[in-house]
């Protein structure tokens, strides 16, 4: 038989168990590491009750998106959906282009923190040499496959959450000690003002962040064995899992620092660990956390590397990227695309106003994901597999509006400056087509 170049399908390499930890490392990653701190500015010693909002709010979602990925278990989720749904490819290029970015970006952010930690330690590197091994070595790994990404991904989840249970555990003993923070016991209020509900749904808001990757496990629909049945329940069971480590984690904080601390602290969770434990190593748990960034960001570069050729098979963009490697059967031109990006982005300095911009970008298309099943229910009728009733993407369609309007003025922004270069991006597609019709 002759070898050809290309492979026609993905390898489905996936059960339920490695999903469900795809997810989680996914879901809890560098977000509950950075975030935490920022949100107790916001909501003071209810940064709890934020997580709960969020975690509620994307709860929603995560079941609009267990129905889609289980009635189309195909690469390209979001993009996929929006186009089968509204059946216009402007449209499904527009937010393939904005999740696109929104992982591009994210990889870059992590890239920057990931070479903070390590320079912390081996100050002799330079941060964009840091920066370039770090994403050639993702891009490697990415290369080589599911197996091995997937390999990576539980040490590096088994790490990142190793750092969540020394929280816990570190917290729980400093409380029982009767140390607990007496900012805490007190009424909670930042900068004097007592906190209310706009604070919390603000802090849900910034805390919607640090639930982003459920989305991502139907992107990788295709690698999973008996997919209607698994994605669904891994969706549900990772974010879940996430969720309740995410409250527990923030509440405990909160009882071991005082709002005000958290907040002004760039290592929220390692000076938690330093005032429950002061004998603890610190270096350990910052080596957790440096795991924790890779891991996110290597999950994201999977992700964008599906996107684009899910978005390529559908006809969405040129079939030039939906080709597979011969013996690896990765998209390895995808691969090749993303890595010059990403490193530009994290070396350009200007990611530090992003970060709540992602945020408000993912609750957009969420919007859109939940109006596309509502479509496709009432076009196409029940389907087999996990089902929803029609309220469910009702309520996660109103929850992310709710939330969107909660985020900050500047997040507003950058997601419209996005989505302005998304429809550049659309018009030039156009001219081009047109073009090759003459």
């Amino acid at each position: 038989m002759e070898t050809t170049e290309e492979t026609a399908s993905l390898k489905r390499v996936f059960g339920l168990t490695t999903l469900v930890i795809y997810g989680v490392g996914d879901i809890l990653g560098a977000g509950i590491y950075a975030v935490v701190g920022k949100i107790a500015g916001l909501s003071g010693g209810l940064v709890w009750a934020s997580f709960m909002v969020a975690m509620s709010v994307a709860a929603l979602t995560a079941l609009s998106y267990a129905e889609l990925g289980s009635r189309f278990p195909v690469s390209g989720g979001v993009a996929s959906f929006v186009h089968r749904a509204f059946r216009t490819d402007w449209l499904s290029v527009i937010v393939g282009w904005l999740m696109f970015c929104t992982c591009i970006v994210s990889m870059a952010t992590l890239s920057k923190a990931f070479a903070g930690y390590l320079i912390t330690f081996a100050p002799i590197f330079p941060a964009w040499l840091v920066v370039l091994a770090l994403f050639c070595g993702l891009a490697l790994i990415n290369f080589r496959g599911m197996e091995e990404s997937s390999s990576l991904n539980i040490f590096c989840t088994t790490l990142e959450v190793s750092g969540l249970l020394v929280v816990i555990f570190a917290s729980a003993f400093f409380i029982s000690g009767g140390a607990a923070s007496n900012a805490a016991a007190t009424a909670p209020v930042v900068s004097g003002q007592t906190i209310g509900w706009i604070a919390i749904f603000q802090g849900a808001a910034l805390a919607f962040y640090a639930f982003i990757g459920f989305e991502d496990i139907v992107n990788v629909a295709e690698e999973v064995n008996n997919p209607e049945r698994n994605v669904p329940r891994a969706v549900l069971l990772s974010l879940g899992i996430a969720g309740v480590v995410y409250i527990l984690v923030s509440w405990l904080a909160t009882q071991v620092l005082s709002p005000a601390e958290l907040s002004a602290s760039g290592a929220p969770l390692l000076d938690v660990v330093r005032r429950a434990q002061p004998n603890f190593p610190g270096v350990v748990f910052t080596f957790i956390a440096l795991f924790a960034v890779l891991n996110t960001a290597l999950l994201n570069f999977i992700t964008a590397s599906r996107l684009l050729f899910g978005m390529s098979r559908d006809g969405l963009l040129p079939a030039w990227f939906s080709k597979l490697h011969a013996t690896r059967a990765t998209p390895y031109r995808t691969i090749i695309v993303i890595l010059p990006i990403a490193i530009f982005l994290s070396l350009s300095g200007t990611l530090q106003f992003l970060a709540g911009t992602t945020a408000t970008l993912i609750l957009a298309m969420f919007c859109l994901v939940n109006l596309s099943l509502l479509i496709i229910k009432r076009r196409e009728g029940n389907a087999e597999g996990f089902q929803v009733p029609s309220f469910i993407p009702v309520l996660a369609f109103v929850s992310n509006l709710v939330l969107i309007a909660f985020a900050s003025k500047e997040s507003h922004l950058l997601a419209a400056a996005f989505t302005g270069l998304g429809f550049l991006l659309v018009l030039v597609r156009k001219a081009f087509m047109k073009q090759d019709a003459t």
